[in-house]
């Protein structure tokens, strides 16, 4: 087409479309979407946050009914629920029936999370009428479709960091599944071993039952063992008998302990990275390939070339990020358009996802108050002295001395005067800082809502004071202790060093990676709730009301033992754990019990401590004390005697899900995090971003920002970019610098580095090639990904 055929305005739905592709290449999504213009503004619906919002709101509903339902916390009747149900249904299928009509047809019924939301829908349907049925009928049964309710919030289009999560769990079943055996191997053949070794020499546990003559209950006490929550208290029977036979344990805890669960993350970790590079790699080349669409969309003939012109450009960007000021857009114009030819090449467009991603901080210069007010007086000889000594290193690092020193004397006994009078020099001392940070810099820039450490330092400091002031003047009441309140503020002062770290090179890079992983954490925290939620309702359907809890004062029948006789004299009704059952699903989850100080149990070292941990944990979860395995032994004994040895396989189960797949894939994450920081460098589009910044005369380092001398405040005023008040250096204008690169994603350094690996000129493989990518595919064709990453 020629140019001539394109000058004339773009066409409002091609401008639609490429920004939808735009605005899909910046946040990373791979959804295949209908290019007719009414199912490209279903597609903006589709991906409005509020129709967003309102699917989570209706999938946390129908996760909460279980509060309602039988077993209830807060009984509802049967109708309120399934009417609630329902229409949280009719809510996912009118979702699912709008991604529908979005997609091409043949790419819907491929996907696997659409067939699945609508089997989940079908099935609750179905429960429901049956449970509803047999419940006018007065015939008790089971609502078995509760533990689907998860899988709406999987499949959802809104959940893929969460599915991604799950395929690796997928994807590394296979491999871990060889190693699980050849775990289980060695723990049969040890209990075997044991069953001979011990079996006939009439040992005794601290209960008083006999001491592995069981070759079941042996299998699951060393496989308990693997998790240390009964360490040594399995061995010390044999211990007692000789010490010989400690070296039994030592080699079984050696092996199976120390180099099998070391194998299991070796393999989650091998696996998780090996299917994490392919799911970047899709990305990378999704968002490459949408790009390139848009392009096409845009591009007209310029001489031999195709190009996007300028005032499309500014329409498509304003479309896609109409937030953004128009001083940042001409900045991503000149960035794009560095020779202001008055155009886009393809090579510049297919940048500007990445453009809008880094973040870009324009900011007012502002004058201080006392330069408006007394300008002689301010720019004095003596007020450039301060001015200057507050804003050199120097200062920093006397502070951070002061803060040191500090930290030992609030260390010291404070009933020593000097240190009562030490600590109101420290005082004023911090009182001056901040006054002379207030002196130096603006105000408003100082107090900005950015600076954190500025109103976390005013506020120690102002807390101090009148904590202070208050133990000072109320010494004299003799019920009054203030010294308390004033001990929170010493504790909140402490906490001052973190500064210090962060100036430290190394230490920095650890906070850049806690920081960093932050977003992923909420990512394996919805996968947490997922599988919680489903242990916690199979949980309540297979152990309800096989134990009760009773007020400690309680005359009723079998109080003692739980409500159950089977618990009879066992550990479980002896250390009060009545309170961790499955009666409903907050119960699931409920608060452990500190066991009584008469309860009858071998003082060994490691029983010591876990009745200390339980005595300040009044508030951990059953499961969660499951994942810390402090409790396993005796949470899976106690439902075993009220129902079935099998009952241990549940805990079991519990443990090999979260501890071993799931804490694993989470340590694989977090080493991954660390290797991508430790080799960060500066993408081209940053780089080329701080260069044009610089030539244009607007720059600021990142080093000329620390302790507030310029700070963070984002300009949302239509400026334009230029003129001699911005490129002059006066003390009003506008500057521009780079976020920091603290707060880039783990999941972007690393699609980063991959597409750093792929030619300006490569468009990459089809859509249909791309969702279909496996591990094993090579492309492109000399990929060093794998260094890099």
């Amino acid at each position: 087409m020629s140019a001539a055929a394109r000058d004339p305005p773009l066409a409002q739905e091609d401008l639609l479309l490429a920004a939808a592709y735009v605005y899909d290449a910046q946040y990373n999504r791979n959804i295949p979407f209908e290019t007719s213009p009414q199912a490209v503004r279903l597609y903006y619906l589709y991906n409005h946050w509020t129709m967003q919002a309102a699917t989570y709101f209706f999938i946390f509903v129908d996760l909460f009914l279980a509060v309602f339902e039988d077993p209830a916390v807060y009984p509802l009747p049967f109708l309120a629920t399934s009417l609630v149900e329902v229409l949280c249904l009719l809510v996912f299928f009118g979702r699912l029936v709008h991604f529908a009509k979005v997609t091409p047809r043949n790419v819907f019924w491929k996907d696997t999370k659409n067939i699945c939301i609508m089997i989940a829908i079908l099935v609750t349907l179905i429960d429901l009428i049956i449970y509803g049925a047999l419940k006018i009928s007065n015939v008790n049964s089971i609502r078995w479709s509760r533990f689907l309710r998860p899988i709406f919030l999987i499949n959802f289009a809104e959940s893929r960091q969460i599915r991604r999560v799950f395929r690796s769990i997928r994807n590394t079943l296979p491999e871990i599944t060889y190693v699980f055996l050849l775990f289980m191997f060695s723990v049969l053949m040890f209990s075997l071993m044991a069953l001979k070794l011990f079996g006939d020499r009439n040992l005794r546990t601290v209960e008083g039952s006999p001491y592995f003559t069981n070759y079941l209950e042996i299998v699951f006490d060393l496989y308990v063992l693997v998790t240390t929550a009964n360490s040594p208290d399995v061995m010390m029977p044999a211990f007692d008998f000789s010490w010989w036979y400690s070296l039994f344990f030592i080699t079984y805890v050696v092996i199976n302990t120390y180099l099998f669960m070391s194998v299991f993350l070796a393999v989650v970790y091998n696996n998780y990275r090996k299917h994490l590079k392919n799911e970047i790699r899709k990305l990378a080349y999704m968002k490459r390939h949408k790009m390139v669409e848009a392009f096409n969309i845009l591009k007209v003939k310029e001489g031999t070339e195709f190009v996007v012109k300028e005032a499309q450009w500014k329409q498509l960007v304003k479309l896609v990020a109409p937030d953004i000021s128009t001083s940042h857009r001409e900045l991503l114009l000149r960035v794009s358009d560095e020779e202001q030819k008055g155009y886009v090449d393809k090579k510049a467009f297919v940048r500007l996802a990445d453009l809008l991603n880094i973040q870009v901080i324009a900011m007012r210069i502002q004058t201080h108050p006392l330069e408006h007010w007394m300008p002689h007086v301010y720019n004095s000889a003596v007020s450039l002295f301060i001015r200057s000594m507050v804003q050199h290193k120097g200062f920093v690092w006397t502070y951070d001395v002061i803060i040191l020193i500090n930290a030992v004397f609030i260390a010291l006994d404070e009933e020593n005067p000097l240190i009562s009078y030490a600590e109101w020099v420290f005082l004023s001392l911090y009182i001056i800082e901040i006054l002379l940070k207030v002196y130096t810099y603006e105000p408003r820039a100082f107090f900005a809502k950015t600076q954190f450490w500025n109103w976390f330092d005013t506020s120690i400091i102002i807390a101090a004071l009148v904590a202070t002031i208050l133990n000072t003047s109320l010494k004299s009441a003799s019920q009054y202790n203030s010294q308390q309140v004033l001990d929170i503020v010493f504790i909140l002062r402490v906490l001052r060093l973190i500064r210090i770290v962060d100036s430290i090179q190394r230490f920095r890079v650890i906070m850049n990676t806690l920081i960093n992983i932050v977003p992923t954490m909420l990512t394996f925290g919805g996968l947490a709730l997922v599988v919680y939620y489903m242990f916690a309702i199979i949980g309540m359907e297979l152990f309800q009301g096989k134990i009760q809890f009773f007020s400690r004062n309680s005359t009723a029948h079998h109080a003692l033992e739980c409500g159950n006789p089977a618990l009879k004299d066992s550990l479980f009704a002896r250390a009060k754990y009545c309170k961790n059952n499955f009666n409903d699903i907050t119960s699931s989850f409920g608060p452990i019990q500190s066991p009584p100080k008469s309860m009858e149990r071998r003082p060994t070292p490691l029983t010591s401590m876990r009745s200390k941990w339980r005595k300040k944990c009044d508030l951990s979860s059953l499961h969660f004390l499951s994942v810390l395995v402090l409790n396993f032994i005796l949470l899976a004994n106690g439902f075993a005697l009220v129902t079935h040895q099998a009952a241990k396989l549940y805990f079991i189960a519990f443990h090999v899900v979260v501890v071993i797949m799931i804490i694993n894939i989470l340590i694989a994450f977090i080493l991954e995090a660390f290797f991508v920081e430790y080799s960060l460098e500066k993408s081209e589009v940053e780089t080329a971003i701080e260069r044009k910044i610089q030539e244009l005369g607007v720059g600021i380092q990142e080093e000329e920002l620390r302790d507030g001398k310029l700070i963070d405040n984002m300009e949302t005023n239509e400026n334009d970019l230029g003129g001699e008040e911005i490129t002059k250096k006066k003390s009003k204008g506008l500057m521009f610098k780079i976020a920091s690169k603290r707060y880039r994603t783990v999941d972007a350094l690393l699609q980063r580095m991959f597409e750093a690996e792929i030619l300006p000129e490569d468009d990459g493989p089809s859509v249909d090639e791309i969702l279909n990518l496996s591990p094993a595919d090579v492309y492109p064709k000399n990929p060093t990904f794998d260094s890099a990453a």
